[in-house]
């Protein structure tokens, strides 16, 4: 059988994470990548090793491509996901899918109208420790959830909004430290915890120059019955690792930066996984973040195209935290509760 043809859309560090995935997988080959800039052709051959297209047509009429991997700014992700189903090619595209709850129902209607697999990256789920809580809550050992917390309290320098024309504008970015950097752990919350029945937040700008927030709170109540909260922000000096709180009436479990940190149930034992102390988190650089969870994620498409099923994260799923986090901006907006 012939190698998977993967194109990357977007030359960014995700790109660049996405290329180095692909090159100790077997099966798959690199094959072209998408740039906007004419003028950056030749330093993203040089660069990636492939063909490089800034037409986004000769991009997707290269037959040997049969999964797009949309790595550009999220308030684009929608066109490119679009132009790639109607080409007939698989997407997986980086989190968000888009950056409102509507565009994502358009593009998972196009993709499932043009027959073709659409995933969205949400690696974090791929850490063992998280893991092991998912199966302990979906497993009855905690009990009765009575609440759940995300807390992405990070920071970020100036430099990393005034260097870039898109990050925490509304058009591009959705925002910012919820849909951008929260986003993550707040798709661990809702995948741990269940659906949302409504959410009360406030966001505000304090800090940074940008149209997004910088510093955020929601208030969560689940369908379950439990509450929860977030807070999220990129100018909360030094930056504290991402934490996620699941208390159940039989005990609690506390993740921070994917390692679990407490694990107090009745008559359950801490895993031997505490005894573990690699971690990583981009709680005041996003680089420190590696790419062992982005080839989990990718090897798992590849192995959805091939058996025809759905990815680790199809569209529906990666839905549910960009419907969270609009209820909170749409809340902090109109100063009131927000029913979903």
């Amino acid at each position: 059988m012939a190698n998977l043809g993967i194109g990357i859309i977007g030359t960014g560090s995700i790109a660049k994470t996405f290329a180095k995935c692909i090159s100790e997988l077997v099966d798959v080959d690199l094959v072209a990548m998408h740039t906007k800039s004419a003028d950056r052709l030749e330093e993203v051959q040089q660069q990636f090793g492939v063909g490089a297209f800034d037409d986004i047509n000769a991009f997707l009429d290269n037959s040997g491509i049969d999964l797009v991997c949309v790595c550009n700014e999220s308030g684009n992700h929608g066109e490119a996901i679009t132009q790639s189903a109607k080409a007939g090619k698989h997407v997986l595209c980086e989190k968000p899918l888009e950056v409102t709850p509507e565009k994502i129902d358009e593009v998972i209607a196009i993709c499932k109208e043009q027959q073709v697999i659409l995933g969205c990256v949400f690696q974090n789920r791929c850490t063992p420790d998280y893991q092991l809580l998912y199966k302990a809550v979906h497993g009855g050992t905690l009990g009765k959830l009575l609440m759940g917390n995300a807390y992405i309290n990070w920071y970020r320098n100036k430099d990393y909004y005034a260097k870039s024309k898109w990050r925490g504008t509304k058009r591009f970015d959705g925002g910012a430290a919820f849909i951008n950097q929260g986003i993550h752990t707040i798709d661990l919350l809702l995948n741990v915890m269940g659906p949302v029945h409504s959410v009360f937040g406030n966001v505000q700008t304090m800090v940074h120059d940008i149209e997004g927030e910088d510093v955020g709170a929601g208030l969560l109540h689940f369908k379950n019955g439990a509450l929860g909260t977030i807070t999220a922000g990129t100018s909360l000096y030094p930056g504290y690792p991402e934490r996620l709180e699941v208390f159940g009436e039989k005990g609690s479990v506390v993740l921070e930066a994917g390692k679990i940190v407490q694990w107090n149930v009745e008559h359950v034992s801490a895993p031997a996984l505490m005894n573990n102390d690699t971690s990583a988190s981009g709680a005041s650089d996003p680089t420190s973040i590696g790419h062992l969870n982005h080839k989990i994620v990718l090897q798992d498409m590849i192995d959805a195209i091939k058996e025809n099923r759905s990815p680790m994260v199809d569209g529906i799923a990666a839905r549910k935290s960009v419907e969270v986090i609009s209820a909170i901006y749409r809340s902090s907006k109109e100063g009131q509760l927000v029913r979903l």
